[in-house]
């Protein structure tokens, strides 16, 4: 099933209107301050701009803006916070940017992104998620957001190439097809690893058709499910 909102790139809510104002500043304050700080001004934007408790559970709605990941169901998690924003800090994302994400969960993500480029292409394996994230993006006024529910292994041949392709599930290895759906200059990142073991957070870019890739975090995400489930693509 494919939701879609065409065109827009505009903030689509107001910060003043949010329940957890005091809560929202104090975690902006956090994740731009000290050594791992967020430093990109378009990036602190849209964090503040995001109303993330929209984005979790009712229950956890007063723990929305605390920097730590919150459950949102079917064993997933919306992530933490600061994950978000170094994301999508390390894609250095302009305004014409199509970006693919795999991995739609809660729609926060997404919603970050959209704030930054043209269009966001995200794909959600379990069905309710993507509903429900297609109803609470809708709802919020996000208009450039397409929604597929699927495998994220073949990544959306159709809608290749992306300018960017960022991954918040954890393959063992990066699926052949997401690289191959990156264009030339594109920016990939994704977690690697068993869940069990050590994980690590990779940036790739692809430059003279060569794919150039580092270990820049570790980190701990859900695994990455599917008909591939070892990730060969």
């Amino acid at each position: 099933m494919l939701h879609s909102f065409p065109g827009m790139n505009e903030t689509p809510v107001n910060p003043d209107d949010f329940p957890f104002q005091n809560e929202h500043e104090a975690l902006i304050e956090e994740l731009t301050r000290g050594n791992s700080a967020i430093k990109d001004e378009n990036v602190i934007q849209a964090l503040k701009s995001v109303p993330r408790h929209k984005f979790v559970l009712q229950p956890d709605q007063p723990a929305a803006y605390e920097n730590h990941p919150l459950p949102i169901g079917f064993d997933q998690t919306i992530s933490q916070p600061f994950i978000v924003g170094y994301m999508t800090e390390h894609l250095r994302l302009k305004p014409e940017d199509r970006v693919l994400e795999i991995g739609t969960g809660s729609g926060y993500q997404a919603a970050v992104l959209a704030l930054l480029v043209s269009e966001v292409y995200t794909i959600e394996i379990i069905p309710q998620l993507a509903e429900t994230a297609a109803l609470t993006l809708r709802q919020n006024g996000f208009e450039n957001i397409f929604i597929k529910t699927g495998d994220g292994h073949p990544g959306w041949p159709e809608k290749a190439p992306f300018d960017a392709i960022i991954v918040t599930c954890a393959p063992t290895k990066i699926p052949d097809h997401l690289v191959n759906q990156l264009k030339e200059g594109g920016r990939m990142i994704i977690p690697v690893g068993k869940q069990d073991n050590a994980q690590q957070l990779c940036l790739l870019s692809k430059k003279d058709g060569i794919l150039h890739q580092k270990a820049i975090l570790p980190v701990r995400f859900v695994p990455m499910t599917g008909l591939d489930k070892n990730g060969t693509g």
